[in-house]
């Protein structure tokens, strides 16, 4: 991670489908940058529901910044 790279913040929700299968909902919870001394500052939007957040580094333009394809996985 280079210093001052930006990250954008997701809640993922899982839920299952009428299949049975668990599908997972990208919700946007904020964004957040690496600082020189090597900390990371976290600015939040939403708070997730079950207190889990997943990070990731962010795509150069802000129109690109949207999560990954849903993934879908079976229950088992």
């Amino acid at each position: 991670m280079a210093k001052g790279n930006r990250f954008t913040v997701f809640s993922i929700r899982e839920s299952k489908t009428r299949e049975g299968k668990v599908s997972s909902v990208w919700v946007r919870a904020g964004s957040a940058w690496l600082n020189r001394d090597g900390s990371i500052n976290v600015f939040l939007d939403v708070l997730p529901l079950d207190g889990k957040l997943h990070i990731r580094e962010s795509l150069e333009k802000e129109s690109d910044a949207t999560p990954p394809a849903k993934q879908d996985e079976v229950t088992g």
